[in-house]
């Protein structure tokens, strides 16, 4: 399955060392191409008549290799005549070095994977160090215009606040992270204890109340785990049984979309109402004890005890937490009714659209060639070699003519074997492309599946999408979200864990409207109307 990591960038990194560059040009044009011709045609292949040597830097995978040495990249040379000098580096160093690329004084020719947040992308576009390209969008990539007129809401990800396109999209839209929060039960114990899988809010507590108190694993210890989850993460926070409890979901931003309008859950009467109730839990020990500091080290391990001590998670996969051995005694709960009699899941934030995921710098002297160059991957086919590997390593077609994954060889794992073949970055993927084209890898089709029986018919409507920001909206969200976070994430732990919501609630809503709530939440208003507005 797609990563969604990747996605998840500080607002302001780099923002800093890219507005002390004073000797940018500004964004609007597209520069002219210099130096000897290297007989450029504007369609077909080769691209370039003479072969044409162009430098990439931007991150990849743990695994991978130098991206020059892929089978799939050594047919992008042979077929287009263009040379590229990969400086692709793992992600963790990318990300050091990143800022030391942009504002030193040698450029790379593009960006691949490059690992922008929405603040490094209007800033070093509004500085001049990456160049404008909706205008060679136009005229040279035809894949991705077409892509970009069937679903607007992919220009508007990628489409900057000043108007201009700085860097193409990468996407699949399977929908996989739709909702990231899988609540498991343990079937097994149920069964013994005679009690149904739960449909409400009312039975999961019911259920965890005799997990707590009648010993379902038979040991004679009081040790079971009621209800574990980790707070404040992105696959395995409690907002979707928060949603069930008060009629609100929450998430590690504390961010939804009601009606066009943008809401800070953790401010909301329902969210006091929700948190209140885990410290019940909390206090009686139906919640792990470890819910609000371990980390997914800890967390995955519980699964996996001698003694099966694990009654209901939450986690992306089932397997995951509790292994191949017992996977079988445990079900996915479906959305629970409320207690406003309703059945609410939180959408994740974000949706299946990456904005940064090739720029052009103004070092480069053959824009038009290197448009040409990226929008052939682009093309629905060779968009899911990019994804997943190419056509005869890990993908072949089925006998209707689509692509499926190949019979993994002996001892290697599908995610590691993609990192080594596939170097991912500009692709699109959509979602009829993945009936004509490639059928998903089987245990995405396996989650779109539990998606679609459990918890989407249930889910929130609206989300807040990848947007782009001003630089002053960058630097502003920057300072007023860090505090705000940190007393939010504080006072969650502590009511949870200790009490105290209903009394302390009120000084606490001031105190986030004095650091800045209510313009923080005008600020990604603002973004998300001009995201709408450019749809």
């Amino acid at each position: 399955m797609q990563s969604r990591k990747l996605g998840r960038r500080s607002l302001i990194s780099g923002a800093a060392a890219a507005l002390a560059l004073s000797a940018c040009t500004s964004g609007g044009s597209v520069p002219t191409p210099a130096g000897p011709s290297s007989g450029f045609n504007p369609s077909g292949l080769p691209i370039v008549q003479q072969t044409t040597n162009l430098t990439f830097s931007g991150q990849k995978a743990p695994l991978a290799p130098d991206y020059g040495t892929m089978e799939l990249v050594k047919h992008w040379e042979k077929d287009t005549n263009i040379h590229v000098a990969w400086e692709n580096l793992p992600e963790t160093t990318y990300q050091e070095k990143k800022n030391l690329i942009l504002a030193g004084g040698k450029l790379p020719d593009a960006f691949f994977n490059t690992g922008f947040s929405a603040g490094d992308i209007i800033t070093y576009g509004t500085n001049g160090t990456l160049i404008p390209l909706e205008g060679l969008i136009d005229k040279y990539a035809p894949n991705l215009k077409k892509i970009l007129e069937k679903r607007p809401s992919i220009r508007a990800t990628i489409t900057a606040s000043d108007g201009h396109i700085y860097t193409l999209p990468r996407a699949e839209e399977l929908g996989i992270g739709a909702v990231p929060f899988f609540l498991s039960i343990n079937k097994a114990w149920l069964d013994k204890l005679g009690l149904p899988i739960p449909s409400t809010i009312g039975e999961f507590e019911t259920a965890l109340r005799a997990f707590k108190t009648k010993d379902p694993n038979g040991n004679g210890k009081a040790d079971e785990i009621p209800f574990s989850f980790i707070n404040n993460w992105w696959c395995a926070d409690a907002g979707d049984v928060m949603a069930a409890l008060s009629g609100m979901p929450d998430n590690p931003q504390h961010r939804i979309v009601r009606e066009g309008k943008v809401i800070y859950t953790a401010a909301q009467p329902e969210y006091a109402t929700a948190i209140a109730k885990l410290h019940q839990w909390y206090a009686d020990g139906l919640i792990d004890q470890e819910a609000l500091t371990q980390d997914d080290k800890t967390y995955l391990a519980k699964g996996k005890t001698a003694s099966e001590t694990l009654g209901a998670y939450i986690w992306w996969e089932t397997e995951e937490v509790v292994g191949p051995e017992r996977s079988g005694d445990y079900v996915l709960v479906p959305a629970l009714t409320g207690v406003n009699g309703k059945r609410i899941i939180g959408h994740s934030n974000g949706a299946d659209y990456n904005a940064g995921a090739f720029a052009i710098t103004r070092a480069n002297q053959h824009p038009e060639a290197t448009m040409r160059w990226v929008d052939r991957l682009y093309d629905p086919v060779m968009s899911a070699q990019v994804s997943w590997g190419p056509i005869g390593v890990t993908l072949e077609k089925n006998a209707a003519g689509v692509l499926v994954q190949k019979t993994l060889p002996a001892g290697e794992s599908a995610g590691e074997l993609r990192q080594k073949v596939a170097p991912g970055g500009p692709s699109v993927t959509l979602k009829e492309d993945f009936v004509n084209v490639v059928l998903p890898e089987p245990r995405a089709a396996g989650r779109v599946a539990d998606l679609e029986k459990y918890y989407l018919s249930a889910a929130e409507p609206q989300y807040y999408p990848n947007v782009m920001f001003t630089n002053e909206e960058t630097q502003e969200i920057a300072r007023i979200e860090t505090e705000v976070k940190a007393l939010v994430d504080a006072k969650r732990a502590q009511w949870i864990a200790k009490g105290g919501v209903s009394e302390e609630w009120d000084g606490y809503v001031g105190q986030l409207k004095t650091i800045g709530l209510d313009r923080m939440v005008q600020i990604y208003q603002a973004a998300l109307d001009r995201f709408n507005a450019n749809r």
